[in-house]
């Protein structure tokens, strides 16, 4: 992949061993893990740990996942009327702010 490319990275933050005690059972035997998304700051292929310069500026190290990674994160099968409002509501607290 080239530099400049939008790519998913992902890193391991903490180790089982690492964690916290104060969090479930379950969830303290498995790694925190990361994906982000950023601009390839130099080229490299799939695998390889490169270097990203997030949306908003920072420089994260990880593990090269993708090339023009999509979102594919969903809020399940249940709908959530707030969800429908939030843009709505936004936008006039936005307005409120620039009178």
């Amino acid at each position: 992949m080239k530099q400049g490319t939008w790519v998913e990275i992902h890193d391991i933050i903490l180790k089982p061993e690492e964690r916290t005690g104060m969090i479930p059972e379950e969830t303290k035997k498995v790694p925190l893990e990361m994906r982000m998304k950023g601009y390839l700051l130099e080229d490299a292929e799939a695998g390889e740990r490169v270097k990203i310069e997030t949306l908003t500026g920072r420089i994260v190290e990880g593990t090269l996942l993708s090339e023009n990674p999509t979102y594919t994160h969903t809020y399940g099968e249940t709908f959530i009327p707030e969800l429908l409002a939030i843009g709505r509501d936004l936008r006039k607290m936005l307005e409120v702010d620039h009178e």
